[in-house]
Parts: structure tokens; sequence; C-alpha cells
């Protein structure tokens, strides 16, 4: 005779219950295992990424200490506490071990404890939930002002302080990689016929290898697939930077994860955030809302650089010659970018590229 949900013994409920815990927990180890794993470096994501990235300004270091050291202990605290709780219940009000029901309905000192509880954790969350957020929003006296204006799909940014340079910042495709390496006329050739998702595929397939080895044009420099930049914009290291964004069309979000800034573009608005980088480097984010067809290409990159070489590179802006603008801020930042394929952390290195098959970087 065959066993219905209604018949079945306490026995097989408890092997059920132990097969579950079991695939629980170790569904937990694995994703502890992947959070060892996979946590984010600064200034980009990593493939597989569990965690913030690492932090170059105060209030992203209030940020991940606000989730790594009380909020996600918290929750997992609770969680532990919560699947205890009910296995002991199962356990201990089974039929076989309690096959006399109490008919007790209330329990003042559990009551009062399990809403006072709860109450102590929120506020013990909420006290410095609020003073890391005033420290976002009270904005301290700025040594450099940039105006960042969303456009569908690219940044325009401009510096008030600095004759109001204005550098416009386009996402570094395939397509780019490739005509700069083929020309104009031999890429038409090449790919003219694609349309589609064959164009896509092909594009990605043939400049995996100028990713790492990029053309003469883009020399020198590191690039990091859909997040790369033709004109990255620059701030001197350990100052006080206010960025006021406003968008010409739809909603974009101005956000860079290693300086824990987030602020919304809203057209006819101008919204502002903060940041003080104590790193020299690039960081790099994104538009991170659904902006329209090309959202994904709205990459933000940001180098951090020493003052001196911040003066140098607003004076080659002044004088239009992008070139010497971006071999500035290379210079200026030297060592201090991540340069080998072992080092990458990009999405090329998720793609089974091997590092022998491409070259190192030339300068």
């Amino acid at each position: 005779m065959k066993t219905t949900g209604i018949s079945r013994t306490a026995g097989q409920y408890r092997a059920q219950l132990g097969a579950r815990m079991l695939t629980v927990t170790g569904t937990a180890a694995a994703l502890a295992g992947m959070t060892l794993a996979a946590y984010a470096a600064a200034g980009q994501p990593s493939p597989g990424q569990i965690g913030f990235q690492d932090a170059v300004t105060p209030v992203m270091e209030d940020i991940r200490w606000f989730h790594n050291v009380l909020v996600n202990p918290l929750i997992i605290a609770i969680t532990l506490f919560v699947m205890a709780l009910l296995g002991y219940v199962m356990w201990r009000f089974s039929e076989k071990n309690n096959s006399t029901p109490s008919r007790l309905t209330h329990h003042t000192g559990l009551e009062v404890a399990w809403t006072v509880l709860p109450i102590l954790i929120l506020v013990m969350i909420a006290i410095p939930s609020f003073k890391l957020l005033f420290k976002e929003y009270e904005f301290p006296k700025p040594d450099l002002t940039i105006k960042a204006t969303g456009n569908a799909w690219f940044w325009d940014y401009e510096y008030p302080d600095n004759d109001k340079i204005k550098i416009t910042s386009n996402m570094i495709s395939d397509e780019d990689l490739l005509e700069a390496k083929l020309g104009k006329a031999a890429y038409s050739q090449q790919f003219g016929a694609l349309t589609g998702t064959a164009l896509t595929k092909a594009l990605y397939q043939e400049s995996k290898p100028l990713w790492l080895n990029p053309p003469e044009k883009f020399a020198g420099s590191r690039l990091v697939r859909q997040l790369s930049v033709d004109n990255e914009i620059a701030v001197p290291l350990n100052k006080v930077v206010h960025v006021l964004i406003t968008s010409n069309d739809v909603i974009h979000s101005w956000t860079v994860p290693s300086f824990g800034s987030k602020m919304q573009a809203v057209p006819g608005r101008v919204t502002a955030t903060w940041f003080q980088a104590t790193k020299e480097g690039v960081y790099y984010g994104q538009c991170s809302v659904l902006c329209g067809r090309n959202h994904s290409a709205m990459p933000i990159a940001v180098r951090v650089v020493n003052d001196q070489a911040f003066a140098n590179w607003v004076a080659a802006v002044k004088a239009r010659d992008m070139k010497k603008a971006r071999g500035i801020l290379l210079a200026a930042t030297e060592g201090k970018d991540i340069r080998t394929f072992a080092e990458l952390p990009g999405s090329l290195a998720g793609d089974g590229l091997q590092a022998a098959a491409l070259p190192e970087p030339t300068r």
C-alpha cells in the first residue's frame, strides 16, 4: 500500500526534514565560499562578485562598515536563530515527542520579548544608519566642483572652477577598437554586411585580444570592456569634490561604487553628491537606472591623481589637446592600475581567454 501525505509516519517526516536541513546547510556553506572567492576589489566589479567594492572614500568606508560589521551579522544571527528555533519546534512538538498537545494560548513574558527585542534591534540599526545618511548629505566645503550631465547615452562634464572646461565621455566599444586597428574602410568591408546579433557576436570575438593589447590610438591605456571611456575625468587626491548632476533628456543615475556615490540625474533639476578619494587610480561606475536602449553604454571613469598632475591635465584640456590630457592621467597613475592578464578582473577573464595567447599591453 502506498504511503499518502496524510498517512506518512513521523519517521518519514523526520527523514525528509533532515534531508532538507542538509540541503539548506550545504547551500549556506556554498554561498559563504563564494563570498570569500569572489569578493570585489576597488575601482571595478569582478566576475561572480559578492559584496561591495573596496572603499576609497570616507563615506564608502562607513557604508562597508555598516553593511559588513553591523547589518549582515545581525541578519545572519537572526536567520540562524529562526532556523534553529524551527528545527527545535518541529522536533520537540512532533506527534511522537508531544502526543498530548498543550492548550496554552498566551504567555505574557514571551509576547513582551518578541515585541521589545525587534524594536531594540531596529534602534541599534537606526542610530548608525541616520549618522551615515547625515554624513552623505551634509556636504563639506568643496575644493572642486564638477557638473555632470546625462545624455542618451553618454556623459558631459563641466568644471566651473577651472574656466568651465568641458569633457564629453563616451564608452569605448568593440567597434571603436576594431576601427582603430583596421581602419574604417577595412572595418566596413569585414563587418558591413552583418547585422543584429551576428554583428554583435563577430565584433565581440574579433575585439577580444584588443582589450588587453589595444591599437595605437588607445596605446598605454588600461581598457576594461564596457567600462572604459574615451575621455576620463580627473579629480585631485584627498580633495572634497562636489558633483552637480542633471540630465538633458531622461532620468539617468551617476553612480561610482568605490566612492559610495549614487545620485539621480533628473531633467530640469540639479541634484548633488560628494566624495573625497583617498587613493590614486581609476574608478569606474555606470548609469544605474534603466534609461533606454543604450543604458549599458553609459559608464563613468574617474581618475584620481596628485595635485600637479591634475593641474597639468586641466591645462591640456583647456588647450583641447585630449591626447596629451590622457597621457598625463596615465603617467600620473603609473603602477597603480591593473596591468597584467592575471590581475584583470573584468569580463574578459570570464570568457576563457588564456594569458599566454595575449600579449601584455605596451606603453
